[in-house]
């Protein structure tokens, strides 16, 4: 006989897709972890704390539904389905937000030498000259790119006189960085720039027409409006052979810069040997090396600074 007095539990089906989304959090958050480790801790600490609350509300979750648990009606029952897909989708968007690790040579440029020193924080890379000679460049970098990728390219930079601070983006995107550029302006004082990479760049183009820097610097990018009125040096690099910033859209982008822009198109170039990171879903094949590229990179990164400081 039924006791009618004794609780009703969760259909099976429901205990046991919670307890599998809950372990797919978890394990899919370690996983992530470990793979992109380095750009993880060495990034804005954002993703870092996504990925912890993940690894902790599903742990809790696996052991609050050890045992099916007490059913609560066709309301509790809708408000769990929607927490199965809620769950899904951020499952989904911490795995998209994975960031793309540096590789070498990049790795090796962190190191501080008599030249360059080299800083971390939670939100800045910086690089420091011995003797700061130039404009200083505060650079953004591409979405979802370890900030570190960039640090082989803007080490020449620095090594050439120019300080540099590289902004560690919240979850890699460039947007959530708004507004880094006026605090080093405010700090450190003398000519800036502001240049970025892809998205970056995009952002970039923004601070620029926001808080009217000495100089503009685009890699692979181009501003979201127009800028035809911005008063400082602009200078635009990309690659032939980029399959994601295309030598269309670099074109296509003078009518938003001054006049004056400088535009350098480094032959053969892709978009991903803007860093040092591997390879970009959507790019073209490089028909250069990666040391050839970052040479010819560097060199209208520096003319642009010159013509900024």
């Amino acid at each position: 006989m039924t006791d009618e007095t004794s609780p009703r539990t969760s259909p099976a089906w429901e205990a046991w897709t919670i307890r599998g989304v809950a372990a797919l959090a978890v394990v899919v958050a370690l996983v992530l972890a470990a793979i992109a480790w380095g750009a993880v801790v060495h990034g804005h600490p954002a993703y870092a704390i996504m990925l912890a609350v993940t690894v902790v509300v599903g742990g809790l979750t696996l052991w609050r539904w050890r045992r099916a648990r007490r059913a609560g009606g066709a309301g509790l029952l809708v408000l769990r389905v929607v927490g199965i897909f809620a769950a899904l989708a951020w499952v989904g968007m911490i795995a998209w937000l994975k960031p793309f690790v540096a590789t070498e040579p990049a790795l090796s440029a962190m190191t501080s030498d008599d030249a360059v020193t080299v800083t971390e924080s939670a939100t800045r890379i910086v690089m420091e000259p011995a003797e700061a000679t130039g404009a200083g460049v505060v650079f953004y970098p591409g979405a979802r790119v370890d900030p570190r990728a960039y640090a082989a390219h803007l080490r020449a930079v620095a090594e050439a006189g120019h300080e540099v601070v590289i902004v560690k983006e919240p979850l890699g995107i460039a947007f959530l960085s708004m507004g880094a550029l006026a605090p080093v302006l405010d700090e450190r004082g003398g000519a800036w720039a502001v240049g970025g990479h892809s998205l970056g760049g995009t952002v970039a183009a923004l601070e620029a027409d926001r808080e009217d820097p000495a100089g503009l610097l685009l890699w692979a990018s181009y501003p979201a409006g127009d800028m035809s009125s911005y008063g400082g040096a602009v200078g635009s690099v990309s690659g032939s052979f980029d399959g994601l910033a295309t030598p269309a859209d670099i074109d296509a982008s003078r009518a938003d810069l001054p006049d004056a822009a400088v535009f350098t198109e480094v032959e053969g170039a892709v978009h991903a040997q803007f860093g040092a990171y591997g390879a970009q879903p959507g790019d073209g094949e490089p028909a250069i090396s990666d040391d050839e590229a970052r040479a010819a990179i560097v060199t209208a990164s520096l003319a642009l600074l010159d013509a900024a400081g």
